[in-house]
């Protein structure tokens, strides 16, 4: 007998019959990060988040990469939990996890919304990332995480100590570094074949910080028309921390709820 796949680490709340958002954090990040968006969202229906593989509890799963490895993780870990139909949310290298499984499984998604996504041109903050990815406590981790947010944006002392607790784990930094790299090809990030998305016939919403320092909101410009724009005023590249209300009205419209 074949042993069953195993589910990613996630959490939930909520509840309900119809189709579930489901979260994909970014790099460096876990499931902790949706926490804000994720309690209003469960207002009117189940949501739940993963960590994605190097990440938060799935610091050891079996393989570790960049987005293809997290995006066959997750659709791995649908099958397991019998989600047939979800609204896929994704930010930056969840963002573009989300959009490889929209391409490879169409029909399990009832829409995708990105955050800030990875993959929308080469243009990406790579000498940051590689900082981000090595930086050990707090003290250098704080310079690196006030670029994440937009300029006026107050960077919470939690966000600085979950980060640096993280960090105290042995393999953490290790890990990072080697997701970093599958995601950057030098200077550069790869790209997606957006036209194709588009042409799913899905109902794709992108929403972008107009100060993201991590992916440069020019991104957005010349998308396909297939795809509804949401550019937040002051707003760096966490628009899911720094103005969550905004974004859970952007997913409820999504949703229809």
């Amino acid at each position: 007998m074949t042993a069953p796949a195993p589910i990613l680490p996630f959490t939930e709340s909520g509840a309900g019959d119809a189709p579930p958002f489901v979260l994909l954090h970014g790099f460096g990040s876990d499931a902790r990060g949706f926490a804000r968006l994720q309690d209003d969202l469960a207002a009117s229906r189940r949501v739940i988040s993963f960590d994605l593989p190097g990440h938060g509890r799935a610091l050891d799963w079996p393989r570790i990469g960049g987005a293809g490895v997290a995006a066959r993780a997750v659709a791995a870990s649908l099958e397991a939990l019998e989600l047939q139909r979800v609204h896929l949310v994704g930010h930056s290298m969840g963002g573009a996890a989300a959009a490889i499984m929209a391409l490879k499984q169409p029909e399990q998604l009832a829409s995708l919304t990105l955050l800030a996504p990875g993959g929308f041109g080469p243009e990406i903050n790579h000498k940051l990332l590689r900082r981000y990815a090595a930086a050990r406590d707090a003290e250098a981790l704080e310079p690196l995480l006030e670029q994440f947010f937009g300029f006026s944006f107050s960077l919470p002392r939690l966000v600085i100590r979950q980060s640096a607790e993280a960090r105290a784990r042995p393999g953490v930094c290790e890990t990072l570094v080697e997701i970093v790299e599958s995601l950057l090809d030098g200077p550069r990030q790869q790209t997606l074949p957006l036209e194709e998305i588009a042409a799913l016939g899905l109902p794709v919403r992108v929403v972008w910080g107009r100060q993201d320092r991590v992916l440069p909101v020019s991104q957005t410009e010349g998308l396909p028309g297939a795809f509804a724009l949401h550019l937040l005023e002051g707003v760096g590249h966490m628009p899911h921390l720094e103005a969550p209300g905004a974004v859970a009205r952007i997913l409820r419209e999504q949703a229809g709820s």
